[in-house]
């Protein structure tokens, strides 16, 4: 007996997920409930099991392909079963209508190009440089021309710049950058900048053995229950200002960027929270991150300090209302009383949706947070 591998549905609004890796090749036996392939959706990843004992026959979602949930990818038959083409041509003729419909061309260039044996995928990228495809060699079966042929031309013709790498945008990347795209689209940004005094923080940070992050965490969580409209979100035409405090910190990881959160951040300690942060850098980088770990965040912070960046500004993490983005720790001048010292500063930037918060509430809350971090020695 047949039986499909699909793609799971995680989340109620996932529409597709991403194949990471198949742990079985085409051949090997399987049995029922062991780990078969590993599938992302919204930077969670979540090994599928064998829902059948058999074969592994078919693999129809190669790593890295992004299929719709509910279909099939991949196949498990009896030893020896013959399985049908129909079967196996299913997530290749899904994957062919999407990138037609993807791209419709004028009814003149449509008709000319099918006369022309090429890839939807070529097309478009012929499209996009004007290049007349009758020109161009296909090196595909049966002389179809393929994306790198049209690239191959653009290259030779000088119109185009040598390609050195190709790296798909897929996983995380691919959904931070969808993500990120709609927050800057929808929502319209303003920024507020200050530079903090860390003297007591660099003490605290010494004595207590934490990170400046883990300083950020707290005081960013007390001032959020003093300025509890900026722990909101907006959703349609209604503010929903959150009980929860969770505070998300952005992780780069060797797949790209994520954002474990800390739940309830405003009611633990300094050393718990740097004990929960330091256990969610390690499983992102390790890629172990669960669902609950990437869930309900209310508010991020993003530090590129490390970098020996002074100041940036970050783009919120839909749905939220605002994002922390920090700068590195520096010694410089500062003048206090008419009397000039050596001090560690920081430059913090808030980034914020303009229709939930207006720039003075933003200004009196990033001063809450400077406060805060001025005197850490009391956290």
């Amino acid at each position: 007996m047949v039986t499909k591998v699909v793609m799971p549905r995680l989340s109620l609004t996932m529409k597709t997920g991403t194949v990471v890796q198949w742990f079985k090749k085409e051949g090997d036996a399987v049995q029922k409930g062991e780990p078969l392939v590993e599938v992302l959706s919204e930077k969670v990843t979540y090994d599928v099991e064998a829902p059948e004992t058999g074969v592994l026959a078919k693999v129809l979602a190669l790593e890295g392909m992004d299929v719709p949930v509910a279909q099939a990818i991949g196949i498990i038959a009896a030893q020896g079963e013959q399985i049908s083409e129909v079967e196996t041509e299913e997530t290749a003729t899904a994957e062919e209508t999407t990138h037609v419909e993807e791209a419709k061309p004028e009814e003149a260039v449509e008709k000319f190009e099918e006369r022309v044996a090429a890839s939807p995928a070529a097309k478009r990228l012929a499209r996009e440089h004007g290049v007349d495809l009758s020109q161009v060699v296909g090196t595909g079966p049966e002389g179809r021309i393929v994306e790198d042929d049209v690239q191959k031309f653009l290259e030779g013709a000088g119109l185009a710049p040598r390609v050195r790498e190709v790296i798909p945008l897929t996983g995380i990347r691919k959904t931070t950058a969808e993500r990120l795209s709609l927050s800057f689209r929808t929502a319209p940004h303003s920024t507020v900048t200050m530079e903090v005094d860390m003297a007591e923080a660099v003490k605290l940070r010494e004595e207590a053995k934490v990170s400046y992050t883990d300083i950020l965490v707290k005081a960013v969580a007390q001032a959020l229950r003093d300025y509890p409209i900026m722990n909101s979100t907006l959703d349609g035409e209604q503010i929903k200002v959150l009980e929860d405090i969770n505070v998300g910190v952005a992780v780069a990881t060797e797949k790209g960027l994520v954002v474990p959160v800390i739940h309830s951040a405003d009611k633990k300690a300094l050393s718990d929270i740097a004990s929960t942060l330091k256990d969610l850098v390690e499983k992102a980088r390790e890629g172990k991150l669960t669902k609950e770990d990437l869930t309900g965040g209310t508010f991020t912070i993003t530090n590129l300090g490390m970098y020996g960046v002074d100041f940036f500004i970050p783009i919120i993490n839909p749905p939220e209302t605002a994002i922390l983005g920090v700068g590195r720790l520096v010694d410089k001048p500062l003048v206090e009383n008419k009397t000039i010292s050596i001090k560690p500063l920081m430059n913090l930037s808030l980034a914020y949706d303009h229709r939930v918060v207006d720039g003075a509430l933003a200004a009196q809350f990033l001063m809450l947070v400077k406060q805060l971090l001025e005197k850490a020695s009391a956290m």
